[in-house]
């Protein structure tokens, strides 16, 4: 990105290596080359710690003021799915869909189906072939990593793509609540009060012990590296954690969904 290498340029003039430069702003060497290679979005905070540091008289800033938000975030959101890859721990809270990563491959078809304006059958066809293989992280060698889902109860009674592939959507759900290395919440629909009304959200872990946050909307994607912006968004999840069923609970309603109770 061209604000990495405006940052880098700066940095450079005024003599400071990545290392001192990471001291100084209390993060670790690898956070400033990925922001300095565009790897990583330069945050409004970082930019005018480091106008003042470089003494650049705001031009970081202003420079990133510029730049449109929807151009700022695609590159991230495809890095996303990298980071999701190698993840020590991912949480997700779906209020719309089963979280793809836990989709049977006809509940992620009906799902691709429902889009509009429509996909082409080649691009529903590429769109479920990736979001298949990234499954493969559930067989992620030696340990996947430690897996938390909360998805509201109505999601699990829309019957996407027909009753019987919910029915097998529900059947894999009620498997997956047993793995060892994931927890299952259902936010059941008596829920009076509720933390994220605003929409989904995915918390991540990098193997750096990076925290990220994933967010999607219409049409736009965000992942979030600054502190200040991930620690409100964890704050939201530990409270739905507490909102929702327990595991215990959760099993019971998806036998009960499945009429197995």
């Amino acid at each position: 990105m061209v604000i990495g290498a405006l940052a880098a340029h700066f940095r450079k003039q005024s003599e400071y290596t990545q290392v001192r430069l990471a001291e100084l702003l209390h993060t670790d060497p690898e956070t400033i080359a990925s922001m300095e290679q565009g790897r990583r979005l330069l945050q409004p905070r970082m930019a005018a710690t480091l106008d003042e540091l470089f003494d650049t008289k705001g031009a970081l800033s202003a420079t990133l003021a510029k730049v449109p938000k929807r151009e700022r975030y695609p590159a991230f959101a495809i890095d996303f799915f990298t980071h999701e890859r190698d993840a020590v721990s991912l949480f997700s809270y779906q209020n719309q869909v089963v979280p793809g990563l836990l989709q049977t491959p006809e509940y992620a078809a009906a799902v691709f189906g429902c889009l509009y304006p429509p996909f082409t059958p080649e691009e529903a066809e590429n769109q479920l072939a990736i979001r298949l293989a990234r499954q493969a992280i559930l067989q992620r060698k030696p340990w996947p990593p430690m897996m938390h889902y909360i998805v509201e109860q109505s999601v699990l009674e829309r019957p996407l793509g027909g009753k019987e592939i919910l029915r097998e959507q529900l059947r894999c759900l009620r498997e997956v609540a047993e793995l060892p290395f994931l927890g299952l919440q259902i936010m059941p629909k008596g829920q009076e009060t509720h933390a994220a009304l605003s929409g989904p959200m995915v918390l991540l872990e990098t193997g750096d012990h990076d925290q990220l946050v994933y967010l999607e909307g219409h049409l736009v994607s965000f992942l979030l590296d600054d502190p200040a912006e991930v620690h409100p968004v964890s704050l939201k999840y530990g409270m739905l954690r507490n909102q929702a069923l327990s595991f215990e609970d959760s099993k019971g309603l998806l036998d009960d969904l499945l009429g197995e109770s």
